[in-house]
């Protein structure tokens, strides 16, 4: 019972430390392939269902989608691959 007990507290411990080390990430999406008034809508739930991403602002005068997300749970390499499989493959904007 001891040993589940510390378990149980070293689990917690680092669930804890590891969430206090994430980070919120933003990354701005150029994305070339929006041409009508549909695709913003289309890419920004291919983003939000990325596990991690918090917010999403997708422009089609700029053809690009802001996105926020929690370093923790996913990476840029996986909001292009998710806007990419919606049809609408993106690039990091510089």
């Amino acid at each position: 019972m001891k040993l589940r007990s510390t378990v149980l507290v070293v689990a917690t411990f680092v669930g804890f430390v590891t969430h206090a080390y994430a980070d919120s990430k933003t990354v701005t999406l150029s994305v070339p392939g929006m041409d009508c008034e549909a695709c913003p809508i289309t890419v920004s739930k291919a983003l939000k269902k990325v596990d991690g991403v918090e917010k999403v602002a997708a422009s089609l005068e700029r053809k690009e989608a802001v996105v926020t997300f929690n370093d923790a749970k996913t990476t840029v390499e996986v909001l292009q691959k998710a806007t990419t499989n919606a049809g609408y493959p993106s690039v990091v904007k510089q």
